[in-house]
């Protein structure tokens, strides 16, 4: 992992509060990072995908019961 140069740190924990947090949003904006509706979006595929797959018969749904109790027994 890289080390922050000192001076940079010093210099950086000598600002403001709010000038130290617009830094931190353009450091993070910098990462290129999703955004919540990038998120949203590549969600609402995969149900669209899920639905789509059950309606085909690709794959077969199970009840939440089922589902639970099969995780109670495996985790007793």
């Amino acid at each position: 992992m890289l080390t922050l140069s000192p001076k940079v740190e010093r210099e950086v924990l000598l600002l403001p509060s709010d000038e130290r947090l617009a830094l931190i949003d353009k450091l993070i904006i910098s990462l290129n990072l999703p955004t919540q509706a990038d998120v949203d979006e590549l969600w609402a595929k995969e149900a669209e995908k899920r639905i789509k797959d059950l309606d085909e018969g690709k794959v077969k749904g199970l009840r939440g019961e089922e589902v639970f109790s099969e995780l109670r027994s495996k985790l007793s």
